[in-house]
């Protein structure tokens, strides 16, 4: 259940500021994107972070976590040719990144093990969101695997040490499982998730499509010790001043032992995006509230 809030009842007026769509020039959209994904080459080349890049094609023996997500959606107005080309750019992309380890100290960067999603790879038009609008663009699709990634590392003993969250709630929550906010958007390559070994045990990341999903799992040469429970707080639909509404939450993380005892309770990140579809209010006695 998630409660409606009205703009002169609601969090400091500059977080809403700071979410008011804006509107760009395409210089300044090009000039800006090709400086950050430049200043990304440097540091990639020139930093100290050492980079998951040795595959092992036997599968280490211990599962920490494993998902799957549903490749198709039926969504309203969009063709479905393009979820159809999204299957298409995940296989170059799980190409890229199936069975790669994660040694300890090693960092995996999503961008740079997969490189640019270019059509010379061969990758094909997708669905791709850009400043608040849907279009298709070679690569597109790729949000569902760094999802995917983002949402198994948070239920291990990696560390996530580069994560963007989505900046609009595209689609509503029909059969959604995880809680809003829990995803990790991407774009080349400046927009990357990147995943730290700190412990002392390798890490294997294995993914596979079937005909209906796309399935993950985080493997480890350690058994699993420790389970770790992803929620959220303070979850909330705002009626924004500049019309528009926006959903935000704070997603927490327990670390659980063996026992059922909690040993950490922490923070994990605050979540704001603007709404792209009409929420459905429903009156209580209380206020409005939106299921």
């Amino acid at each position: 259940m998630v409660f409606l809030r009205e703009a002169n009842l609601m969090r400091p007026k500059a977080i809403s500021n700071q979410l008011r769509p804006i509107t760009r020039s395409k210089l300044r959209l090009f000039l800006g994107t090709n400086y950050f994904i430049i200043k990304r080459y440097f540091d990639w080349h020139l930093g100290n972070i050492q980079f998951a890049k040795t595959k092992f094609e036997d599968k280490l023996p211990y599962v920490q976590f494993h998902h799957a997500t549903p490749l198709y959606r039926k969504l309203k107005n969009l063709d479905m040719k393009l979820q159809i080309n999204k299957v298409q750019n995940l296989k170059l992309a799980i190409s890229k990144l199936n069975n790669i380890l994660i040694r300890p100290g090693e960092t995996l960067s999503f961008w740079k093990a997969i490189g640019r999603p270019s059509r010379r790879k061969g990758y094909v038009e997708g669905l791709v969101l850009f400043c608040g609008t849907l279009h298709s663009g070679a690569g597109g699709g790729l949000c569902q695997l760094s999802n995917l990634i983002y949402w198994m590392a948070l239920h291990t003993d990696l560390t996530v040490t580069e994560r963007y969250r989505h900046s609009y709630d595209v689609f509503p929550d029909e059969n959604r499982m995880q809680p809003f906010g829990s995803g990790a958007t991407c774009v080349y390559n400046y927009r990357d998730l990147m995943i730290q070994n700190n412990t002392k045990h390798s890490f294997q990341l294995s993914l596979n499509l079937t005909d209906t999903e796309l399935q993950g799992d985080f493997l480890s040469t350690q058994k699993v010790y420790y389970i770790y429970e992803v929620y959220e707080k303070s979850h909330y639909i705002n009626h924004e001043y500049w019309g528009g509404y926006t959903r935000n939450n704070i997603l927490y993380r327990r670390k659980i032992s063996p026992d059922g005892t909690i040993v950490s309770d922490e923070y994990l990140s605050e979540n704001h995006a603007i709404m792209m579809y009409a929420p459905y209010l429903q009156e209580t006695s209380q206020g409005k509230k939106i299921r």
